[in-house]
């Protein structure tokens, strides 16, 4: 993946660290320590469920419950330093890149994890393409500065020259090898660990990335703390680095899938009354799986245009054929014709800020990845799930290469790596 102007040498640094891993012996399993990222865990239930799978289970961690946002914090940083004097946690003896793999549901995934500098937008080395809120960033900042960890890795994706060579070339040697770890989690994905330690093997890997940029895949938040925090600090050091995993795709695609809207105090019924003639809606009294396959088929009849699925009331509604006259007078017009026909541009644009007249705090929106949590949460509260179809990844990158960012959380790509697996003390580097 390049860029114009992009110089060979100016690309991606990926430093060696002394990885946090769980002891073995000291906790039930591996996979039951571990969690989704913190974005992921469907709250409260999946959090519940991560809290009683074992008790150092990382979510408590990544998110920590306590009746503050200081003593959450406080209690994160505590706990880290206690599990690591209880010898739960215990930094590997050297530092290290890690090959990580991931397999599951006919997917097959490696990649390279370790502690990326940090470079600000304007060189081109890392692209994000997802807005961010602020609330979010303030409140992963003051979970980093206490625990003084990059407790989970984001997902960055990079385009590789598409043979075994450079990096690619250590990651097949390296698979061959005894992993440090292996362990299948309750999704049924298996993932395995190895370190890599060697100097030749390192400088290869070095050489690689330095020719190549990245897309954040999944992180624009935590990516946007590491810059954060990295300001904040008057003198170079481990801050000028952060926890990633890369994955080069022209090996090992990524998944792309769709984040859906929980409009918590909007019922279904007002949803569907205010939309007036704004969109054509069709109402389907179907199961999920046929509701999803009519919104993907209005999506494949008319690829430019728009559709939602509203749920809630037992029922689906599908929204599709907006009124032009609705996206002329609402759709920023300063924008690429392929941002404003995104899905998540019509609706925060058109529907939540026009006609829904939403605001966009967590009072009133949820982000959901899982479907079925969707669809369940907004009939048990009354609300009303906004169910979206992916965005194809060519346009994410067409659009980040240009420069512009899509609305915040426009998509999920996937399969994201496993929290728990290794953690980054900034102690230890």
């Amino acid at each position: 993946m390049t860029t114009p102007g992009h110089r060979a040498g100016q690309g991606l640094q990926l430093a060696p660290f002394r990885g946090l891993r769980y002891v073995p012996e000291r906790v039930g399993s591996l996979a039951a320590v571990t969690s989704p990222p913190y974005d992921v865990v469907v709250r409260p239930e999946g959090l519940r469920h991560l809290e009683t799978a074992d008790p150092y289970n990382i979510v408590r961690l990544i998110l920590p419950q306590a009746a503050t946002a200081t003593e959450r914090h406080r209690r994160a940083a505590e706990t880290l330093r206690r599990w690591q004097r209880e010898q739960i946690l215990a930094p590997d003896p050297e530092p290290a890149l890690y090959v990580y793999e991931q397999r599951g549901e006919g997917i097959l995934q490696r990649g390279l994890i370790g502690a990326l500098r940090l470079t600000p937008r304007e060189e081109g080395i890392v692209l994000p393409h997802e807005d961010v809120m602020p609330h979010i960033i303030e409140d992963r900042a003051a979970l980093m500065r206490d625990t003084g960890a990059n407790l989970e890795p984001l997902l960055f994706a990079y385009r590789g020259n598409g043979t075994a060579t450079g990096a690619a070339a250590v990651i097949e040697q390296t698979i061959r090898t005894e992993p440090l770890l292996s362990t299948t989690t309750e999704d049924g994905y298996a993932h395995r660990l190895w370190a890599v330690t060697d100097p030749g093997q390192l400088a290869l890997i070095g050489e690689d990335l330095a020719q190549r940029h990245a897309l954040i895949a999944d992180g624009h938040h935590r990516w946007a703390t590491y810059l954060r925090l990295r300001a904040e600090q008057p003198q170079p050091g481990p801050w000028d680095f952060g926890l990633v995993l890369l994955v080069d795709t022209a090996r090992y695609p990524l998944r792309v899938r769709a984040i859906h809207r929980l409009l918590h105090r909007l019922p279904v019924a007002g949803a569907l009354a205010a939309l007036g003639g704004g969109f054509r809606v069709s109402t389907l009294d179907v199961p999920l799986a046929e509701a999803l396959e009519a919104l993907a088929e209005a999506k494949a009849t008319d690829p430019s245009g728009n559709a939602f699925l509203l749920a809630g009331d037992g029922r689906f509604h599908l929204l599709d054929r907006p009124d032009p006259d609705l996206l002329a007078r609402t759709v920023p017009a300063d924008r690429p014709r392929a941002w404003r026909q995104l899905d998540a541009t019509v609706l925060h644009s058109a529907l939540l800020e026009t006609v829904w007249r939403v605001p966009d705090d967590p009072e009133h929106i949820g982000y959901i990845h899982d479907t079925e949590a969707a669809v369940e949460q907004a009939e048990r509260h009354g609300g009303t799930a906004v169910l979206m179809h992916p965005v194809h990844e060519d346009v994410v990158r067409e659009l980040a290469e240009q420069g512009i960012t899509m609305p915040r959380k426009s998509t999920s790509f996937g399969p994201k790596p496993a929290t728990g697996l290794v953690l980054r003390s900034l102690d230890l580097n």
